[in-house]
């Protein structure tokens, strides 16, 4: 059955709610499809603001044959079947479409792994088809340079609160005010969710009260906002289990987290931070096997890379941990900001000119004071920190 999101999306400009630093008059997205303007763009910004919506109306506008792909479930085989239309449908499918635009739009553009983005790439500068991407992730991380170089990048912001409320009202639902209050609130600018809790209290209860929102909000199938709470408890509560050697807790969260669909690159990049900030020196390897995963991620995408987390989060887990360097860095960072910029001592600094040299610029630098392996520690004991900090111990 068709979702009520979907069911009341607008398919014309003059029904589209929110954007208007794109869509008002006169501003790029609008003056786009008022001249028929087909070129390829990307479309960033959070979840439930409007990029599938606008992407649709533009293709309309064009009157532009238009391929929906999620990066989600979708690979190279899906994008080749739609550059292979005309073959596969025969010449009068051929004839029919001819000289109509292609316009492939993908969902979650960040989804595709760079193999995958690579292989777009072609067909793209070829013009085989026009590019529309949508995605959460800031594309100058997430979508590859070629690519990026060639489209136009369109920042979307999240709904406000009078947007929200002309959606609600296009649902033709009875919500009461301190209802719809609490909806706005809890939707943070974001329509579908809006639109589907709505929908869900409806089918549950048969009517739309605030009781009756809270508990259909309740009911849905692991609820995971990225930008919201659950977010930000799950991926704490990863972080502590793998800090606690804990690797069961830990796969856990990265199974909820996955399951959820969380950007896996996300999830990488925390444990390269955690790999440095909680094992450090007790295992050194720990940095270099979450670098590894990292780029395992980066290469291969959903879903095969959910191996390569597994393997490094029950690696990281039952390493043993200190945050002796994090916590020197901590502590000399605290100095930094206390004292300011202190003269650094002559010895140590740069000299690259005969008066610097005159001035005492780099007197009395030895520049290897430890002579040998068995003199290690027994070399120059002077501190080269400012002469307010030369005592100071950082590293104990």
């Amino acid at each position: 059955m068709e979702p009520l999101a979907s069911k009341i999306r607008p398919e014309i400009l003059a029904e589209f709610v929110g954007q208007e630093h794109l869509v008002g008059k006169g501003k790029p997205l609008r003056v786009a499809i008022e001249k028929k303007e087909l070129f390829p763009f990307i479309l960033w910004g959070p979840p439930g603001c409007g990029k599938t919506t606008l992407a649709r109306i533009y293709a309309n506008a064009l009157g532009a044959d238009f391929y929906e792909l999620s990066a989600v479930d979708s690979g190279k085989d899906d994008i080749k079947k739609i550059i292979a239309k005309d073959r596969l449908f025969g010449p009068a499918f051929a004839k029919a479409t001819a000289g109509k635009a292609k316009i492939l739009f993908i969902d979650e553009i960040h989804r595709f792994n760079k193999a995958q983005q690579d292989f777009l790439l072609p067909f793209v500068e070829r013009g085989d088809i026009t590019f529309v991407g949508a995605t959460t992730e800031n594309p100058s991380f997430e979508v590859i340079a070629p690519l990026l170089s060639r489209c136009r990048v369109f920042v979307l912001q999240a709904l406000i609160d009078a947007e929200i409320t002309r959606i609600i009202r296009r649902t033709k639902f009875k919500v009461p005010k301190d209802a719809k209050d609490w909806l706005i609130a809890m939707s943070q600018g974001d329509a579908r969710q809006a639109i589907g809790v709505l929908e869900m209290a409806d089918k549950l209860y048969g009517k739309i009260t605030l009781d009756t929102l809270k508990e259909a909000l309740q009911s849905k199938h692991l609820r995971y906002d990225k930008k919201g709470e659950e977010h930000y408890n799950t991926i704490s509560a990863f972080i502590k289990s793998m800090r606690a050697s804990q690797p069961d807790a830990a796969l856990y969260y990265l199974a909820r987290m996955v399951e959820a669909g969380e950007d896996p690159k996300f999830i990488a990049r925390r444990m390269v931070v955690f790999a440095s900030e909680d094992i450090g020196l007790a295992q050194p390897t720990a940095l270099v096997v979450a670098n590894a995963v990292f780029r395992a991620v980066e290469t291969i995408g959903y879903p095969e890379c959910a191996i390569n987390l597994a393997h490094g989060v029950a690696y990281l887990s039952q390493c043993k941990k200190s945050r002796e360097s994090y916590d020197a860095y901590l502590e000399a960072m605290g100095d930094v900001k206390t004292h300011g910029n202190l003269p650094i001592p002559m010895r140590v600094r740069n000299a690259p000119t005969k008066l610097m040299k005159e001035i005492g610029y780099h007197k009395g630098y030895e520049m290897y004071p430890v002579k040998s392996q068995s003199d290690h520690g027994a070399g120059n004991k002077e501190s080269y920190l400012p002469e307010k900090l030369k005592k100071k111990k950082y590293f104990k």
